[in-house]
């Protein structure tokens, strides 16, 4: 059973900076692509990047290519989003999910292609 608990949510002024983190658990191999994504409300979900765990492959949604970094700690089985240089319209509730896959093509910025999903975390920016 996968398992995806976000966490390094928070209240930050503008400008400033969070890292999130993403504990997996229940990985069968290390096949995964892994995203994450965030919610505003009254919006659709956005899809901000991606990452695949085994080739550690890394891929950005236009939006925040240059303020936002995924990465993962493979030991610690956890998937990291540092945000950088924070926006009031950055607030939203940011969710990490994963699906078993070989790769990680364009089409897993869209939140239909993920079968497991954290309960998310509140980033909330203030001017």
């Amino acid at each position: 059973q996968v398992q995806l608990v976000e966490s390094g949510g928070g209240s930050v002024q503008a400008e400033g900076s969070l890292r999130l983190a993403c504990a997996a658990s229940g990985f069968t191999d290390s096949r995964y692509c892994m995203g994450w994504f965030r919610q505003a409300p009254g919006k659709t979900r956005e899809g901000l990047a991606v990452l695949h765990t085994n080739s550690g492959s890394t891929y950005y949604a236009d939006s925040v290519k240059g303020r936002f970094t995924i990465s993962q700690d493979i030991l610690k089985k956890t998937l990291y989003l540092q945000i950088n240089s924070l926006r009031p319209e950055d607030t939203a509730m940011y969710y990490c999910a994963a699906v078993r896959t070989w790769s990680c093509p364009s089409r897993y910025f869209l939140s239909g292609e993920y079968n497991y999903w954290g309960q998310g975390t509140q980033v909330t920016v203030s001017s």
